[in-house]
């Protein structure tokens, strides 16, 4: 009885997630009246401000995760090694984006580096971009810290840490080519969420004016019918094929580690 309730269960929470998935294909293939086609992709990827957005959104997204993995790595493995009294205090600071609402950072950010203050970010694309970079990073950094420091937890960080100064490797030396690839799955896990949360992130860039895939698939919404829910069913494969390729490399990594 009780497995029955389980199967029960599970197929329910199935059909929960899966129905509605199912919906948004099959309504995004119906664009030609009375056939499937892939009308909607055909218009979505001709698109020239599909390509610019998304991109664009790409760009940025390998940016946030080369910014992310020099800021987090290095202090995560710092705290560890040096500073643990001090990773409660980290903690509280990197979950802090799961409290404060993308809007308020986005104002903050606008209120502080206007055009009339003493550095004038969203007076240049340059500036503007790195504005939406450093957003970008304190939205994922939940992610990214957490990712990071379960891979230091798995490692004798001190024990590697000493061997390498032993041999005469330095800092750098030791964070490059010791401690990185030690947590290199770690990083990936927090790099390919990182990816996911760039690609859909809509507040950010649209109070910035940035040409970014978040705004772009807002406003096909608001103005097209079928197209939207192509775009939709592209972001949910983008992220499903983050998850797929996360598991990929875990899977391939327990294999090289696995004894001879």
């Amino acid at each position: 009885m009780r497995k029955a309730a389980s199967w029960a269960i599970l197929l329910l929470g199935m059909a929960y997630f899966i129905l509605p998935l199912i919906g948004m294909v099959e309504f995004s293939l119906s664009m030609k009246r009375g056939e499937y086609s892939f009308e909607a992709y055909r218009v979505v990827l001709a698109d020239p401000r599909f390509r610019e957005t998304f991109m664009y959104s790409v760009v940025m997204a390998l940016l946030t995760i080369a910014f992310g993995v020099f800021l987090v790595v290095p202090t995560a493995f710092w705290v560890r090694l040096k500073m643990p009294w001090i990773r409660p205090y980290i903690e509280f600071v990197t979950l802090l984006p799961l409290v404060i609402p993308a809007i308020v950072i986005v104002f903050g950010y606008i209120r502080l580096y206007n055009t009339s203050s003493w550095l004038p970010l969203t007076g240049s694309l340059t500036g503007t971009n790195a504005l939406l970079l450093f957003g970008y990073m304190t939205l994922s950094l939940p992610y990214m810290y957490r990712a990071i420091d379960t891979g230091l937890r798995t490692i004798d960080v001190a024990t590697l840490t000493e061997a390498a100064q032993s041999l005469g490797a330095g800092w750098v030396t030791i964070l490059a080519k010791v401690i990185l690839p030690n947590v290199l799955v770690a990083v990936l896990s927090g790099a390919f969420v990182t990816f996911a949360i760039v690609m859909g992130e809509f507040t950010l860039a649209a109070l910035l004016n940035r040409p970014a895939f978040g705004p772009y698939l807002q406003l096909m919404g608001a103005n097209r019918a079928y197209e939207p829910f192509a775009l939709s069913t592209i972001a949910f494969v983008i992220t499903w094929a983050c998850m797929g390729l996360l598991n990929l490399v875990t899977r391939f990594s327990k294999f090289d580690k696995a004894p001879r």
